[in-house]
């Protein structure tokens, strides 16, 4: 046949007529194509928070150095860059990086989760299984938790700061972050809101960095999906015991 690929193997000579009409696979398009798009939008925009959260964290730490070295770094990071960026020019970088990693990360979870309704209207005849069916709904209502959470969390230690303690001069606490901090951490109430967005944190962290590895093509092989899944519980242990020790430590007066 004019213009056929030369048969090279034994069932090419036996069913020529097939082998002749075989295409390569079309990309993919459509709501496939979409799902990948997103699912990736959401993988990198995700790691933007995982690295951001791991340097957060290890400011927080400072306060175990004393007021000083504290309220030093807090204000090493509005100068940082100058004279080439302007006071807390820095700041606001991250601020608007973080803003479009924001919107991309909640935008990709609506949309892939629109998608998956629309894939099936109508409730599997056999359910998923428990872990997965958990991972999913936690993933989905513990990251609205989370994002009301970052909301309370820039109200008050960044937008408003406001001070929720009892005793002691707000106005004077509110230009010092180290005393602001030490002041909050005074209520237990506010002790356990933060130690359970740290929980919840936590998780979200293990399932998004396992997701975007996989996401990503970092798992494919066993090897690799190993580490994945141990770099994933590492990172989501040490951010959230990291996160959680200076509120524990204020609340029992280790640190004051």
């Amino acid at each position: 046949m004019k213009g056929a690929p030369y048969p090279t193997t034994r069932s090419a000579w036996r069913y020529p007529a097939i082998v002749a009409t075989q295409t390569l696979p079309a990309k993919r398009t459509g709501k496939a194509g979409s799902t990948i798009f997103l699912k990736t939008l959401m993988a990198v925009s995700g790691l933007i928070f995982v690295g951001y959260v791991v340097l957060h964290m290890y400011g927080n730490l400072k306060v175990f150095s004393g007021e000083e070295a504290f309220n030093t770094y807090a204000h090493h990071l509005r100068t940082f860059g100058e004279p080439m960026l302007p006071y807390g020019g820095l700041l606001w970088i991250f601020r608007v990086v973080l803003l479009l990693a924001l919107f991309a990360h909640v935008y990709s979870a609506v949309k892939l989760w629109k998608l998956a309704n629309q894939a099936r209207p109508q409730k599997y005849a056999v359910k998923k299984t428990v872990a997965a069916s958990f991972s999913s709904k936690w993933m989905r209502w513990g990251g609205v938790a989370l994002l009301l959470f970052v909301i309370w969390h820039l109200l008050h230690f960044t937008i408003g700061k406001i001070n929720v303690g009892e005793g002691g001069q707000a106005a004077a606490i509110t230009q010092n972050p180290y005393q602001l901090v030490v002041h909050s951490f005074g209520a237990w109430w506010m002790v356990l809101i933060y130690i359970l967005a740290m929980v919840a944190l936590g998780m979200h962290l293990h399932h998004g960095i396992w997701s975007a590895c996989q996401t990503l093509g970092f798992t494919g092989t066993p090897q690799a999906r190993k580490i994945a899944k141990t770099a994933a519980t590492a990172i989501a242990l040490i951010v959230a015991v990291g996160f959680a020790l200076p509120p524990l430590f204020i609340l029992f007066g280790v640190i004051d």
